[in-house]
């Protein structure tokens, strides 16, 4: 397994096992964040280990004109009786996915340091937050980082159902809007796949990177 070194570098995303583990170590910086974004790569771990670094093949992805709505969504969305903003408040956005409780989950990886470096990415311009309110409560949203044509999502959470799904929706039409042309989900959800996310290999994947 490769270490890295205090120097900001990865090596190739060939490298990654079976289960997309690329390497270990090194640190939550900005730069070293964003060069791993840029390279297919991305941090998950939780708190009592060291920073491990993954590049899965294949990769599970929105192409952003594939997005599917449901008819329930669809009605849902009609009603408006929930709001959708971006980076309102990335703050609450990103503590809401860390605590809101999930089905199946015991814990988060969204630990202190996690958090930290995505606050710092936010405020360098990279990462941002998509919202759903209801009556002035944020009831579901989700966060990620965007550079050139891609947006790589972090987390989302919803406390009413269907929130960040209404979240995601209006997200992916304003994504859309901006030129994106890729989102990249990182690995296989039901709840995505709902959505129209897809399976890619991680070289077709890599091509939206350059």
């Amino acid at each position: 397994m490769f270490i890295l070194p205090k120097e900001c570098i990865f090596p190739p995303v060939s490298q990654s096992d079976e289960d997309g583990l690329l390497c270990i170590g090194g640190d939550l910086s900005v730069e070293r964040l964003m060069l791993a974004y840029r390279n297919g790569i991305f941090p998950w771990y939780n708190e009592d280990e060291p920073i491990l670094w993954y590049s899965p093949d294949p990769r599970f992805v929105l192409h952003p004109e594939e997005l599917k709505v449901s008819k329930s969504m669809k009605s849902l969305i009609g009603k408006h009786e929930w709001t959708f903003t971006v980076n309102q408040d990335f703050v609450q956005t990103i503590r809401q996915c860390r605590f809101t409780k999930r089905k199946g989950q015991t814990g988060t990886w969204i630990h202190d340091d996690m958090e930290e470096a995505y606050l710092r990415l936010h405020e360098a311009g990279y990462a941002t937050s998509a919202e759903c309110w209801r009556d002035g409560e944020l009831i579901g949203g989700l966060y990620g980082i965007e550079f050139d044509r891609v947006f790589c999502g972090e987390s989302m959470f919803s406390i009413e159902k269907n929130a960040s799904k209404f979240a995601f929706i209006h997200f992916v039409k304003y994504l859309m809007g901006k030129g994106i042309q890729l989102i990249d989900c990182q690995v296989h959800t039901a709840h995505l796949e709902s959505l129209g996310a897809r399976l890619m290999t991680r070289e077709s994947f890599l091509t939206y990177l350059t």
